[in-house]
């Protein structure tokens, strides 16, 4: 099995796992008798925790001498992380375990992310080529889990993510190619951590990656109360996953389609965000007026460029701005800002909004999507 295959197997197992805790998870912590405030409190956790532990991940990941090494032992926390949430009723213990799981599921993102980039250039693949395979299997399991949700008990989320955890640590001991972390010796921690720094204190890469991360973090209100607000709609579980899988069917094109064509012509990441951002911003306005089902379609399609074509032009630009000895850096704290801060305060406020405006709470979104665009529109001097 070539290296592409192997990378595609990976982003199968790790979107699988989100595929379900992303659209369900609110569902599931509704059927345990938690409010809307609660909910966004105990998504948000890990997400705005990766301030501290995704920098913290990166620098432990680059101490070890292969890249596969931190993924497997990842893959077996977030498997012991969600399988401990569903075993434990008492709320603080099945918040601590959660928090674990999650923040060992996002932290494997990039990790995988910075594998693949540095396999797509020696071996010569496309990223969006084994990235779209997990996209394809966001889609799957998005149908599949909402149409088994009809008849099965809700605990079955998180038995599949604990699951997919397991899957994604056997991958990563067995499966994944043996690629170094660098030349020779891992660096020692504290030069690891002047890495960061660096990155940290240039201003180009810092407005790059908050414009990607605020673009990315507009979809917090989706991802955490949508499956609740259609179901108040009385759209089913089933239709549910199908409006989830359609959006990702759509940015499975943009990846394989798309993408290469995008290459071939010269059209830059810079561009590709600011087309990102701004159909962002009108994404959410119009969902804050709760649609009916037939504009769902069309306005979930619109996930391609909100969400796909946002996050390449986010890999792209990191990889571009990043010296090559700092991208698992670069790359987690591109993570750290997206799919930790920035998203962590919007998940935690998206259940007070939820409470209180129920579908209106999506024009906060859409206002942080316009931040977005507004940062990137800045760098138009600078990356075009």
């Amino acid at each position: 099995m070539n290296s592409a295959r192997r990378m595609a197997l990976q982003y199968v197992l790790l979107f699988g796992a989100s595929g379900v805790s992303l659209p369900f998870a609110g569902l599931w912590f509704r059927e345990q008798g938690l409010d809307g405030a609660a909910i966004g409190l105990l998504l948000a956790a890990p997400m705005l925790g990766r301030v501290i532990t995704g920098p913290l991940l990166a620098v432990w990941a680059d101490g070890f001498r292969s890249r596969r090494t931190p993924i497997a032992l990842l893959g077996l926390v977030m498997a012991a992380g969600y399988g401990g949430a569903g075993l434990f009723e008492f709320l603080p213990v099945r918040g601590l375990c959660w928090f674990v799981g999650a923040t060992a599921a996002a932290a494997l993102i990039p990790l995988t992310d910075v594998l693949t980039l540095r396999l797509a250039s020696r071996d010569g693949f496309t990223f969006a080529l084994p990235r779209g395979f997990g996209s394809a299997a966001f889609v799957v399991v998005n149908v599949g889990m909402g149409a088994l949700l009809l008849r099965a008990p809700i605990d079955l989320v998180v038995i599949w993510i604990t699951v997919l955890g397991v899957g994604i640590g056997l991958a990563g001991a067995f499966l994944l190619p043996d690629e170094p972390v660098g030349e020779g010796a891992p660096l020692k921690g504290m030069e690891r951590f002047r890495g960061l720094g660096r990155l940290m204190k240039d201003p180009i890469f810092m407005t790059a990656i908050f414009a990607v991360g605020a673009v990315q973090a507009a979809h917090a209100f989706q991802y955490g109360f949508s499956t609740i607000l259609w179901k108040a709609q009385g759209i089913s579980e089933a239709v549910t996953g199908q409006l989830w899988a359609f959006g990702v069917v759509v940015e499975i094109a943009l990846m394989w389609v798309f993408e290469p064509w995008r290459r071939k012509v010269g059209i830059g990441p810079w561009s590709l965000l600011m087309v990102g951002s701004g159909v962002a911003v009108l994404r959410w306005t119009a969902m804050a007026f709760a649609p009916p089902l037939w504009l769902l379609w069309p306005l979930q399609a619109l996930h391609a460029l909100t969400f796909a074509a946002t996050f390449l032009a986010g890999v792209q630009l990191v990889e571009r701005l990043a010296p090559r000895d700092s991208q698992t850096a670069a790359q987690t704290l591109s993570s750290v800002l997206s799919a930790g801060l920035l998203i962590g305060l919007a998940t935690a406020a998206a259940g007070t909004l939820y409470d209180r405006f129920g579908a209106g709470g999506y024009l906060a979104m859409a206002a942080m999507a316009g931040a977005g665009l507004l940062a990137a529109a800045s760098l138009r001097t600078r990356l075009v």
